[in-house]
């Protein structure tokens, strides 16, 4: 159980009409809204289909063995270079496309009323609210009307739950908890709960591409790793978080590069320009 006493932001819930999405943690609306806290495998728009993204990977990982970046410990290398198989680009960007589905699906099931009618998204902003790429940073979850017509459930009703929640709980997407756009406590246990069952019981996407599977952040650093004109615009690139394990008692720190040996639902990140803040809301040690 963790309990981390600091004021979240807090903005209402408002409604969007769903009418696309473009991949399995990104859905459509008036705005593209990014969801936080998930993380799904890249499609090949990320870096081209796996014939053109596995050189990149294949580069990265002979860079990793022969210490191109002297900066990455060796923990890290051996780690990242067991998931950097023959097959790393292919499987990752397979696990993309079922992912994206699975969203489709979850989305039709969870919007369509017992009436055959559909339900609006409710878009629950975060406190850092919109991205680099102008994505709104949210939560989304069914749209309750409220009233007696369409009442709101109670709040640990499972029809209140998260599109987040559920991608992490089947497996499909990787937890990606980023400060400061955490949830409340209760929400945040529920959801790393849900995120350590996913991943002891290996549903998803570790099911079905195995454990060594490449996560979303994991795939985009090693793409840029590979793809780096220099050690050191390699590393500024791809290292631009802290890692927090917060499966130790209390939450510790393992910096940018020792999140190696914590398991991937046990990692928060903190983005290094907010690890002054992060340290005095989370009270834990933070050096960028």
């Amino acid at each position: 159980m963790i309990t981390l006493d600091y004021p979240r932001a807090e903005r209402p819930a408002a409604p969007h009409r769903l009418y696309s999405i473009s991949d399995g943690d990104t859905p459509q609306i008036l705005q593209p809204v990014r969801m936080v806290s998930t993380d799904t495998p890249e499609k090949a728009g990320y870096a081209g289909r796996s014939e053109l993204a596995q050189p990149k990977l294949d580069e990265c990982r002979r860079r990793l063995e022969t210490g191109f970046f002297p900066e990455i410990p060796a923990a890290l290398v051996e780690y990242l270079v067991a998931k950097l198989t023959g097959d790393a680009a292919a499987r990752h960007i397979a696990a993309g496309d079922a992912a994206s589905l699975e969203f489709d699906l979850l989305l039709k099931d969870r919007l369509t009323r017992s009436t055959g009618t559909q339900r609006r998204v409710a878009t629950i902003p975060t406190g850092e609210v919109v991205d680099r790429y102008g994505r709104l940073l949210a939560y989304l979850a069914p749209w309750f009307a409220g009233g007696s017509s369409d009442p709101l459930p109670p709040k640990h009703d499972p029809n209140r739950r998260t599109f987040n929640l559920d991608m992490v709980a089947v497996g499909w997407a990787a937890p990606f908890l980023i400060y400061p756009s955490l949830p409340h406590d209760d929400d945040l246990n529920l959801f790393l709960t849900e995120a350590r069952a996913a991943w002891e019981h290996k549903r998803g996407a570790w099911q079905a591409y195995g454990e060594n599977l490449l996560l979303g952040y994991e795939y985009r650093l090693c793409i840029k790793l590979g793809t780096a004109k220099t050690p050191k615009k390699g590393v500024a690139a791809a290292f631009q978080r802290i890692c927090i394990d917060v499966s130790s008692d209390p939450p510790r720190s393992v910096g940018r590069f020792g999140w190696a040996d914590v398991a991937p639902p046990d990692r928060l990140w903190v983005w290094t320009d907010d690890a002054a803040k992060a340290s005095v809301d989370l009270d834990i040690p933070i050096t960028p």
